[in-house]
């Protein structure tokens, strides 16, 4: 008697959107996880550090040591969507994120507060990496398009209510700052409970396959050595430095081993043909640019909107509504005419066109702006990011194999993470400099010593504008506003680039089938071929 066949074996049928939309109602609230715990302890850092008594380099690395781990595992979470079962994968991750958030809850020392950042930052690796994979699955490419905008709600409210919901638990005595790490346990636990109830996805365990641990490590320690140096050179040490050449060169060497191990191995965590593809490689080179441009400038305008325009953090977080309405409209109108017309390559120039645009418009700001032209240049600028971002994986997604939609999905998010990096901690130092130039150059010409605590310029330090007397206050809001237009300008460059990649890639017809659909077809053209091979 045979042995009956795999779940698997029988060839998936296409999904109604009822299904699909349950089956994304896991995934909405595992995103809506990751995005919260981003944004929910933006307000609450000054206090959790003080709590604490940690110093300003632990707030460094609460802040980063998230993004560092994120960014390092997505890779991994991508291999492994492509080898095992991709729910239980969500589940795992989603489970890794609730033990990272009650270990950072219960912290009492700054030390398991940064561990505990980490264990959530491999936890949101596997959201990001394995949310968008799932998509793939279940949606054709030409029916992907219209369900984008809803992730792009649930970015644009987890962006928003975060640093709210951060401020309010902070100021309420009865709940504290740890209930900024506690919030986010229900929906991660009630994002578990959906993905098992709606999601059904085919059997795709390939037992045969044998993860590369080597080239994991190796690319995740190189990454990792490389992402330290950017985040912390030009505050801990400077950029030139012995620190730098240690960190750079073992990064380097690392990444080398890990490519010399993976063009060699059967199973590896990025397959290096994969950047065969043309639409692969420019759409890695967009997603690359788009971060360093958007994430890189973006994230200093909170600092913007409270140093320079004297906004409290609440009124802070809604002053950036604009951008974010932007981005929510642009992407899913946009995403509504792909699924409609399965034309897509129009919204990816004209989306790197608008980012150009507000990128430059953003970069002539100062601390006199009014809210009215700030609002319309942010909303440029998300117009163009909601266009841009989002399709630049649906091209990717669409022209390669369904065996390598993880490894294809997984590396655009690595590099568009690790632009944001780069270009947050580069800005970053190039803020402070021009910061410290421009309120050196304000205070001597006003006549007040430039080194007192009056120009609150200490390394990586902002001055705390109530305690100001006004001519410094003045000098200060200068300075930042100033400083934090040069970021835009010299972000407008790097969304040109972005503009001149995305112009090369090919336009090709969308798909009509879903990654299931696709897989179980290119597994039965791969059996058919073997039994030609044994046959002749």
């Amino acid at each position: 008697m045979t042995a009956p066949q795999a779940p698997d074996a029988a060839p998936p049928t296409a999904m109604t959107n009822r299904q699909i939309l349950q089956a994304m109602s896991g995934l909405m609230a595992g995103m809506f996880v990751a995005i919260l715990a981003g944004t929910v302890v933006a307000n609450a850092l000054p206090t959790i550090i003080a709590d604490l008594g940690a110093s300003q380099s632990s707030y460094t690395w609460v802040v980063t040591a998230e993004l560092l781990a994120m960014t390092a595992t997505v890779p991994l979470w991508g291999k492994l969507s492509d080898l095992f079962d991709k729910k239980l994968l969500l589940q795992l991750s989603l489970g890794m994120f609730v033990v990272g958030s009650l270990l950072a809850g219960f912290s009492h020392g700054v030390d398991l507060l940064i561990f505990s950042r980490v264990v959530q930052g491999v936890g949101a690796g596997g959201l990001t990496a394995l949310a968008q994979v799932v998509m793939a699955a279940i949606i054709p490419p030409r029916r992907l398009g219209k369900y984008a905008g809803i992730f792009g709600a649930v970015f644009a409210i987890g962006t928003v209510a975060g640093p709210l919901v951060g401020g309010v638990l902070v100021d309420t005595s009865w709940l504290g700052w740890r209930w900024c790490f506690f919030i986010g346990v229900p929906f991660a636990l009630l994002a578990i409970a959906l993905l098992q109830r709606t999601l059904r996805l085919p059997a795709v365990v390939r037992r045969e396959a044998k993860i590369d641990f080597l080239g994991a490590f190796l690319i995740v320690a190189g990454v990792c050595a490389l992402l330290i140096w950017v985040t912390l050179a030009g505050n801990e040490f400077d950029w030139a430095s012995w620190q730098t050449a240690a960190l750079t060169g073992a990064g380097v060497l690392l990444l080398v081993a890990a490519v010399f191990v993976e063009a060699r191995t059967a199973e590896p965590v990025i397959p290096l043909d994969i950047f065969r593809n043309r639409t692969v490689t420019l759409t890695t080179v967009a997603s690359l640019l788009v971060g360093v441009a958007m994430f890189g400038g973006t994230v200093f305008l909170s600092q913007y909107f409270q140093v320079s325009l004297g906004k409290s953090p609440t009124v802070a977080g809604l002053m950036s509504l604009p951008m974010i309405f932007g981005l929510l409209v642009s992407s899913t109108v946009a995403g509504q005419l792909i699924s409609k017309t399965g034309v897509w390559k129009r919204y990816l120039v004209a989306g790197a066109v608008v980012m150009t645009a507000g990128l430059g418009l953003l970069s002539t700001i100062d601390a006199d702006t009014s809210f009215t032209l700030l609002s319309v240049y942010m909303a440029v600028l998300g117009i163009g990011v909601g266009m841009l971002m989002q399709n630049l994986v649906l091209a990717a997604q669409n022209d390669v194999p369904a065996g390598e939609l993880g490894a294809a999905t997984s590396v655009l998010s690595f590099f568009r993470s690790m632009g944001g990096t780069i270009g947050t901690s580069v800005l970053g130092a190039i803020l402070a400099n021009r910061v410290a130039s421009e309120m050196t150059k304000g205070l001597d010409a006003a006549g007040i010593p430039s080194g007192g605590e009056g120009g609150g310029s200490g390394e990586g330090s902002v001055p705390d504008m109530s305690t100001l007397p006004e001519p410094v206050r003045q000098i200060v809001e200068h300075a930042y506003g100033v400083a934090t237009a040069d970021l835009f300008l010299i972000a407008t460059p790097c969304a040109l680039l972005a503009l001149l990649t995305v112009v090369f890639i090919k336009e090709k017809p969308l798909k009509t089938t879903s990654g299931m659909e696709r897989l179980a077809e290119e597994a039965g053209a791969a059996t058919d071929r073997d039994k030609t091979v044994v046959g002749s």
